[in-house]
Parts: C-alpha cells; structure tokens; sequence
C-alpha cells in the first residue's frame, strides 16, 4: 500500500525558524519554508516583546525578529523554499501586472542565494483573485497556496489555490491526520508561522511530538509541496 505523503511549510522568515529547522533536521522532516526577502535585511531583527498599539505588527505583543539575508542559504539548507511575494504584497492590493512582478521578484532573488529551483508560492494572508492566479500559473509557479482546508488536497479544482489539511495547532491535528489514512488520501498537508509558538518550550515540545509521531509512523513518508503538486488541481 501506498504511504501517505506529508508535508508542511511555514511562512515570513522568522527568527524562531532557526528553532524550528533544528527540529525538522532532528528528525528528517521535509518542509517548505515561504520567504518574503524584502522584509529581510543585511542583519537580523532581534525577538522581543513590545505593547501593542504601538504601530508595529505582532502577535499578541510578540515580535519574533527577522533573519537577514545572508541567514537564507544556512538556515534553509535542505529545506525547500519559495515565494511569499517581496513584501508580502497582498494580491487583491494592486493591479496584477505590479503584484506578480513581487512573486516573480522574490522567486529569483532567493533561486540565485541558494542556487536551486524555487517552485513554490504562499499567497500572502491567503487573499487570491483569478487574474492572480492566472498570472501565477503563466509565471510557471508550481502550486499557490492558500489559509483555506480541505479534507483531501488532491480533489482541489486549481492548484494555484491550493488548500492545505489543517494549521500546524490546530486541537483536531491528530484526528485529521488519522482520518485521512483511513480514507486513503494521497496527501496531509499542514503549515503555520513559527512564531506562534513563541519562545514558550510547551508549544514547542507539542510541535516536536507531531514531527516525532509522524517521521516514526511506518505509514507516512515526508514529501515537500511542490513535490506533492502534481497530484493536487489542475
């Protein structure tokens, strides 16, 4: 019998991914990695805490600090990585012509660091429109994906507006990962932001446990998306 392909990526190039890169090597755990370079800079942004309302973007008042730009080729090496748009441009926020060209820009800007190809694509807060998916399927983008769930990823009718199986903390994770091997789906998919785990070791021990559970689980292979985007859409 087939085993089940699972795979996962995580978004924005935070700091907290050197944590979380450890923890996949730790147990041979594939994993997509979206990237938006132009929010990183020349050197890291630290991790701090800071009162809201202060005009800068956290959550719930943490502020889990940037990698630079020369973190890229050390902190990913082995992993996948992909675009997540320059600057995280939203696609319903401009004209398209000027959107895809922030895909297409962080695409190239990451194959020539770590000198592979980028296939993939995390549409920023999830938020697509046709033309964008169009002009990303033109682009030559593998698969685009999205916040939205589905049971079974493979029957999601574009692959530019792929769904995944659930967020990395979602309370049901286990039973969706056992009701897609009873149903005999190709695919689990999960992602997230490795921030959400702030620095706190019990919500990192809890991810550590879902790595652990599913590299042991003789019916599971790790797989990456774009390797799993041939199955998914159209």
């Amino acid at each position: 019998m087939a085993k089940i392909k699972v795979v996962q990526c995580w978004d924005d190039g935070v700091l907290t991914d050197i944590r979380l890169t450890e923890l996949c090597r730790k147990y041979g755990a594939k994993a997509t990695f979206n990237l938006n370079p132009g929010l990183m800079g020349e050197e890291r942004r630290p991790i701090r805490w800071i009162d809201e309302g202060k005009g800068i973007w956290t959550y719930n008042g943490f502020c889990a600090g940037k990698l630079s730009i020369k973190d890229i080729a050390e902190v990913y090496s082995g992993f996948e990585v992909a675009s997540h748009c320059w600057k995280h441009e939203n696609a319903d926020s401009m004209p398209v012509e000027e959107w895809i060209k922030t895909a297409v820009d962080a695409r190239k800007f990451l194959e020539d660091i770590v000198q592979r190809p980028c296939r993939g694509f995390a549409w920023p807060c999830g938020r697509t429109t046709p033309e964008a998916r169009e002009a990303l399927r033109k682009a030559g983008f593998a698969y685009g994906r999205t916040t939205a769930c589905a049971e079974d990823i493979t029957q999601c009718e574009d692959v530019m507006a792929l769904p995944s199986n659930c967020h990395f903390a979602g309370t049901p994770f286990f039973d969706r990962y056992r009701k897609a091997k009873e149903n005999g789906v190709k695919v689990f998919y999960f992602w997230g932001h490795s921030y959400e785990m702030y620095e706190y070791d019990k919500l990192w021990e809890r991810l550590e446990y879902k790595l652990d559970f599913i590299s042991h689980d003789p019916d599971a292979e790790w797989a990456t998306v774009a390797d799993i985007a041939p199955l998914c859409g159209k």
